[in-house]
């Protein structure tokens, strides 16, 4: 495993580089970036198609929003206040990049500066703004960039949310410590929360929650797909149950490590201590265990090869939503059979969170799909969408 892009680096040339960049948070960027083309793209499909409309707004230049303000004197004070420890605790950044950029460690005195550099720079160039207000015409795929940040933070919030609802106890023990931390994820709270979040910026500005649904279901699979790789390539605990089981014979063309694998150097620092091996990262799981990551990686990029054909073939808008929902739920649901998770009692029975969801997903999509289906049937001509 390689818990940092570096570590893959020097494996394959024979280096000693330490970057501070981790190889689960490389492939999410990676998986924010590839979603962020493909909704882009869709949304300036959808505008050609006629389903989305440009919308004209008037910009007023007299004085800078709020809000605008309030970010960029945010961001002068926190690189004021972090890159000076970043550089006098560069060794300890470079071992535990996350650690210290959530710490609470800083310079205040360059943290008031770097606000008193924002200042002056949104000053003059305040001063050079044109006064009399502007007509804009703003197309949809321009919300592409606002979109993807509402989706990573409100996605990063829930599923921080869902996972310490799913571990009450650990949070209970050290609640600074669970919040503060990226470790732990649950995928579904992201989802939902992201979802939601999404869908309301949508309607703000136009854009109705069944084609934003349509537009955002090939891109969220296929996030979904990427992010596993870094799950797998980081050894983030997200493994499956252990596989005693012999590799059929049908599929011995698959390496052995598809089969069962025991996350060597995993991020986690998990299981028994590795012989001869030196530093942070030297642990492996004593048995081996199903690398679920890597089947969820390849049911994520079947299925976004079957709503990428989908797409133009579906005329009723949410119908493709729908359809990525019970897939889904079908992947998830199937995936675990063989994945570690924590279970909770629900109606009489053990049963994990994520399948609950994925029960409910697969549920809302064919109910979401009939209902659509039958809504348009039962409309006049004179209805439209």
């Amino acid at each position: 495993m390689y818990p940092r892009i570096s570590d893959f680096i020097n494996d394959v040339f024979g280096t000693s580089y330490v970057w501070p960049v981790q190889s689960y948070g490389f492939f999410m960027a990676l998986a924010f970036l590839l979603a962020a083309v493909i909704l882009r793209a869709e949304l300036k499909r959808k505008e050609r198609e006629g389903l989305l409309q440009a919308v004209e707004k008037i910009k007023d230049n007299s004085k800078g929003r709020l809000s605008e303000i309030i970010l960029n004197i945010l961001i002068g004070f926190l690189l004021g206040f972090k890159l000076p420890h970043l550089y006098n605790n560069y060794n300890s950044f470079m071992q535990n990049p996350q650690e210290e950029l959530l710490s609470a460690d800083g310079s205040l005195l360059f943290g008031l500066l770097g606000v008193l550099v924002m200042v002056v720079v949104l000053y003059y160039s305040g001063r050079d703004r044109k006064k009399e207000p502007t007509k804009l015409k703003i197309h949809p795929y321009q919300h592409t960039a606002m979109l993807i940040l509402i989706a990573a933070i409100t996605g990063i919030l829930g599923a921080k949310v869902f996972h310490q609802l799913e571990n009450w106890e650990l949070f209970l023990r050290d609640p600074m410590d669970a919040l503060l931390s990226l470790d732990g994820l649950t995928f579904y709270g992201g989802l939902i929360t992201a979802a939601f979040f999404v869908a309301f910026y949508g309607e703000k500005h136009k854009i109705s929650w069944k084609i934003m649904g349509d537009t955002v279901a090939p891109a969220l699979i296929l996030a979904y797909g990427i992010g596993r790789i870094g799950c797998h390539v980081a050894g983030d605990g997200d493994w499956g149950i252990v596989n005693t089981l012999a590799q059929p014979d049908w599929l011995s063309f698959l390496p052995s490590w598809m089969w069962a694998y025991n996350y060597p150097n995993n991020v986690l620092g998990e299981g028994i201590p590795i012989a001869g091996c030196i530093g942070k990262y030297c642990y492996k799981l004593p048995e081996a265990v199903f690398p679920t990551p890597i089947y969820e990686t390849i049911m994520s990029l079947i299925i976004f090869g079957i709503l990428w054909l989908l797409r133009t073939r579906l005329r009723i808008p949410g119908q493709l939503f729908a359809i990525y929902l019970v897939f889904n739920g079908l992947e998830r649901g199937l995936i675990e059979q063989i994945r570690v998770n924590n279970l909770m009692r629900f109606l009489g029975m053990q049963i994990t969170q994520a399948q609950l969801i994925s029960s409910l997903l697969v549920i809302s999509g064919i109910v979401l799909f009939i209902f659509l289906t039958y809504s348009k049937k039962t409309k006049t001509p004179q209805d439209g969408l």
